[in-house]
């Protein structure tokens, strides 16, 4: 791999931690905080919480169905000599 790849790669991976780490603390920790305290306003509303992983699961589910309907229709027929 080139260094291009493994930077990238590094990437996603330090992205996909912090996003895991901020998801984890905002659905585990924050609601036996106060409502009051400071950590509160660098997150989003609770409701978001599961609106946010669920509009993404729709839009995998269809990129997914999407992409099997592309190759499905994209299949040529073999010929029988």
């Amino acid at each position: 791999a080139t260094g291009v790849d493994q930077a990238v790669g590094m990437s996603l991976v330090v992205f996909s931690l912090l996003l895991f780490t901020y998801y984890s603390v905002w659905v585990i920790i924050l609601p036996f905080v106060d409502n009051v305290h400071v950590l509160h306003k660098y997150f989003l509303p609770r409701e978001y919480s599961v609106i946010l992983p669920g509009v993404a699961a729709v839009i995998l589910l269809l990129c997914a169905a999407f992409i099997a309907i592309v190759m499905w229709k994209s299949q040529k027929p073999k010929k029988v000599d």
